[in-house]
């Protein structure tokens, strides 16, 4: 089950990224981008970046030779990293960003498939089969470096490019003060959900163990 999970989570997460850049970069262009500002407006979406992260580990592990290419990115704190991110994804998609926009189409459908099928996959695989027991309290600090730079990056953006990837981090419209609430907020989640992933691996790892006994 763990491997059939891992496959479907490869082959979903490629295919709805590969779709999302097809159907998202014309239309960038259309509204007026250029092609490599496209590609940037792609590539400036945490759920993107995230599911792009999952689907290397995938492809890295499944992969004979894969792992020992980049064994520190498909190690079992960054699977678990990972997985703490793209629950983050879903979480905050589906209580704040899907009633925000209508989707309709083929963008209905990756909408579907990076913010629900992916994450859903990724996690039910590690606590199936990427969960060891090797995750230290001390690497939370590693995995929240990975939101923080991203937000960093998504407002040191925003007045350059004129937009923002999420409208809670919208200065000019919402002022500084509600993103700076809005940005504790999801960190304080994403602390949350690091402590549950850690607890979740240490407890795998016993009930292995006890099992295997």
């Amino acid at each position: 089950m763990g491997r059939f999970l891992q496959v479907a989570g490869l082959i979903i997460g490629l295919a709805g990224l590969v779709l999302q850049f097809c159907i998202t970069v014309p239309a960038s262009m259309e509204a007026g981008r250029g092609l490599l500002g496209s590609v940037v407006f792609y590539l400036s979406f945490f759920t993107i970046l995230t599911n792009i992260g999952a689907v290397l580990v995938h492809a890295l592990l499944l992969s004979p030779t894969g792992y020992a290419w980049l064994p520190a990115f498909a190690g079992p704190r960054m699977r678990a990293g990972v997985a703490v991110s793209i629950a983050l994804v879903l979480i905050i998609y589906a209580t704040v960003l899907a009633r925000l926009w209508q989707p309709q189409g083929l963008f209905l459908l990756c909408d579907i498939l990076l913010h629900y099928v992916t994450p859903v996959l990724f996690v039910l695989w590690w606590l199936m089969s990427g969960a060891d027991g090797r995750t230290r309290w001390s690497d939370i600090s590693w995995w929240v470096l990975y939101p923080i730079v991203y937000l960093i990056y998504a407002l040191a953006r925003a007045p350059l490019a004129g937009e923002v990837p999420y409208p809670f981090l919208d200065v000019a419209n919402n002022g500084s003060g509600s993103v700076a609430m809005a940005s504790l907020a999801i960190t304080g989640l994403f602390l949350a959900i690091c402590v549950v992933a850690v607890l979740a691996d240490q407890g795998v790892a016993r009930l292995r163990t006890k099992t295997a006994r």
